[in-house]
């Protein structure tokens, strides 16, 4: 008993979530347009717009996440003040951002991709939310995910975040050059592009050697390509060949990306030819690294 109890003791410990101090938060004026160029480079509008209608800005949530570890469904993060986001600080946005921690203290599932968006920049999440501020508030409840035991526990991701979430923001890398730099900013944070182009290991974690490299969709349809510069991946295509598909969604070879891609090429054309041209050269700059092959019948 006393062994239980001094684990248990251990356990609620570790997997206290971490959280942002206020003092990070000083009054600053927020740049909207900023905002509106990380919200499409983030994609929020692919997951969190409610499905069945095609305003981008409604961001009811609803749609359903269908994974291994069960269904998780895009909540509500639209303006409005109680079904939404419309009443929450800057200071509890940031902390859902990059700390995955939700308004109430509570672990967020990393269906939403805070591993990645945890690179962000503070001021730019200001920004976004100040963006978000803008759109219209949409009264559509939140559904709650469908989750097995024992993965509806949200308190045990205390310990996968000690796995996969450092903290750490984006740093500059000052032996490249500005627009290299940009463009390793927008795919490691807001575009959080790993997230579906790699692997995950037995706990759903991005595994690091298939980074980028492709593999099973993680949602069962299907296989996600390798977009490295490898054989397996982008070797062939010119930096001008991946940001036109950003821009126009066709590749080199006439044809058009379908599926949860077209939904991104739905926001990436909507930032600067500069953005998307940035985008393109990290992702060319990127370690070659194969990709395992999808089945026939993947």
């Amino acid at each position: 008993m006393a062994l239980a109890a001094v684990g248990g003791v251990a356990f609620y410990v570790v997997t206290i979530p971490s959280v942002l101090p206020g003092t990070n938060l000083p009054p600053r004026t927020a740049d909207v347009a900023n905002g509106e160029t990380l919200f499409n480079a983030g994609g929020c509008a692919s997951c969190h717009a409610t499905p069945g209608q095609d305003d981008r800005t409604r961001l009811g949530g609803g749609l359903a996440l269908r994974t291994a570890f069960g269904t998780f469904r895009a909540p509500n993060i639209s303006p409005h003040p109680e079904r939404g986001i419309g009443g929450w600080t800057e200071l509890e946005f940031a902390n859902a951002m990059l700390r995955g921690v939700g308004r109430h203290g509570e672990h967020l599932y990393p269906s939403f991709p805070y591993t990645s968006y945890q690179r962000m920049r503070l001021d730019d999440v200001r920004d976004l939310l100040a963006f978000m501020r803008t759109l219209p508030p949409d009264a559509t409840p939140s559904a709650p995910h469908e989750l097995p035991f024992p993965f509806g526990i949200r308190r045990g991701l205390g310990l996968w975040k000690l796995l996969y979430l450092d903290g750490r923001a984006f740093v500059p890398d000052p032996a490249r050059e500005a627009a290299l730099d940009r463009g390793a900013y927008l795919v490691e944070g807001p575009g959080h592009c790993a997230e579906c182009h790699s692997q995950r290991d037995i706990l759903g974690g991005v595994a690091a050697g298939s980074r980028f490299a492709g593999g099973p969709d993680p949602e069962g349809k299907g296989w996600v390509p390798n977009i490295t510069p490898h054989a397996d991946g982008l070797a062939s295509w010119s930096a001008k060949d991946i940001a036109y598909l950003l821009e126009s969604g066709f590749t080199p070879d006439y044809d058009s990306v379908g599926s949860r891609m077209a939904d991104v090429v739905a926001n990436t054309s909507k930032l600067s030819a500069a953005d998307r041209e940035a985008m393109a050269a990290y992702l060319k700059s990127l370690p070659p690294r194969p990709g395992a092959r999808p089945s026939p019948q993947q």
